[in-house]
């Protein structure tokens, strides 16, 4: 991907609204504070608080500071739609949310329709297949993960039957399809296929059935919530073949809800507290010290979601929502010049983010980095 320079900055910046001057940049937040995705949601907008506190203890953006609104979508596509457009009446010049994909691939449309670009936490295969201009995620796609975590089963976990515990949401279907026509493509039979709704709270059926499928590993898909119940029957039920994911399995919510029964879970993640890089570390301690508790994915997706706004509307000199998502495709941004990003990445012309990854291990209640594979 081709690296942009930056540009001059104005001296004064103008907001797309109503094309009157500006003193501030306003920056909304739509965001699951209530409902079942409240507990990525709260954590990604801690880490955009921090991101636009910091931001604004440095002067801002263009020499204004920014002006945050947050809006509850309540972890429902339709109220979150409604909500993007209120944030867009309001003069919100870019978007930050959802984190869920059942409502990012319902409200990005309404961005679309005005042309406000909006950086997302959500990882559905569909929501950068659909050619909108103007959805950015900060972390990638599912389907960008799934290739490294089938050569993990069949590579280097020497696995020939697999089963799949994933949830019944637009989030999960994109994993379970992305991840089933790769390790079928391996070579891999998929011996148990058991889908959860969003919310359940009993999984002794689900366990049961991949415990008695023959399945040499599993590969589990699913929000916090259902992943650490998933765990704690597992032990429950004796289940003790590998228990493989991605960011979510061996989140630190995840780890604080199963406890010990997160021990021993895999997975094969983007965004990690454990990373060797002191730009995450010094993160880490920031935003714990802040809140009083460590952050997770979820955070550094929201801060790094705030700092690429900043540093793009640096880069076009004005406070232009069109000229934004014009220079964030095909944009690369190096930590070390713009440590706000914390590792370096890359965004395509679809969107999608490229970045260095990472085979991760839950031991004693923590991660830890067992492998960094290159950016794809």
């Amino acid at each position: 991907m081709k690296r942009k320079g930056l540009m001059g900055v104005s001296l004064t910046a103008m907001l797309l609204a109503g094309g009157a001057f500006a003193d501030t940049v306003k920056i909304a937040n739509i965001v699951e504070l209530s409902g079942p995705g409240a507990a990525a949601g709260t954590v990604w907008a801690h880490g955009v608080e921090l991101a636009v506190d910091e931001i604004n203890d440095h002067g801002g953006i263009l020499g204004m500071p920014i002006e945050l609104k947050e809006y509850d979508s309540q972890t429902d596509p339709q109220v979150s739609r409604a909500l993007v457009q209120k944030a867009i009446d309001e003069g919100a010049f870019a978007l930050l949310g959802t984190v869920y994909s059942s409502s990012t691939v319902v409200n990005m449309l309404v961005a679309q329709m005005n042309g406000i670009p909006q950086f997302t936490a959500s990882e559905a295969p569909s929501i950068t297949e659909k050619g909108n201009p103007y959805i950015f995620r900060t972390n990638w796609g599912a389907q960008k993960g799934m290739p490294k975590i089938g050569a993990y089963l069949k590579d280097q976990l020497g696995v020939s039957k697999v089963a799949i515990a994933w949830a019944n949401t637009e989030f999960g279907k994109g994993g379970h399809d992305s991840f089933v026509s790769i390790v079928e493509d391996m070579g891999l039979d998929v011996v148990a296929d058991v889908p959860s709704e969003q919310g359940q709270a009993d999984f002794s059926a689900d366990v049961l059935k991949i415990k008695n499928s023959g399945a040499e590993a599993v590969f589990i898909y699913l929000t916090q919530e259902e992943a650490a119940r998933f765990l704690m029957e597992s032990v429950k039920q004796g289940l003790e073949i590998p228990k493989i994911g991605d960011s979510v399995l061996t989140s630190e919510k995840v780890i604080e809800l199963a406890g010990a029964a997160a021990n021993g879970a895999k997975g094969h993640v983007a965004l990690t507290m454990a990373a060797d890089a002191p730009l995450v570390q010094e993160f880490a301690d920031k935003f714990t010290e802040r809140f009083g508790y460590s952050p997770d994915y979820n955070a550094m997706k929201g801060y790094i979601g705030t700092y690429t706004i900043k540093y793009g509307t640096e880069m076009v000199g004005e406070v232009d929502s069109q000229k934004l998502a014009d220079t964030v495709h095909g944009l690369c941004l190096d930590a070390d010049d713009h440590p706000g990003v914390l590792i370096d990445m890359c965004w395509d012309d679809t969107g999608e983010v490229s970045r260095e990854s990472y085979m991760v291990e839950v031991v004693d209640g923590h991660e830890e980095v067992s492998e960094v594979l290159p950016a794809n």
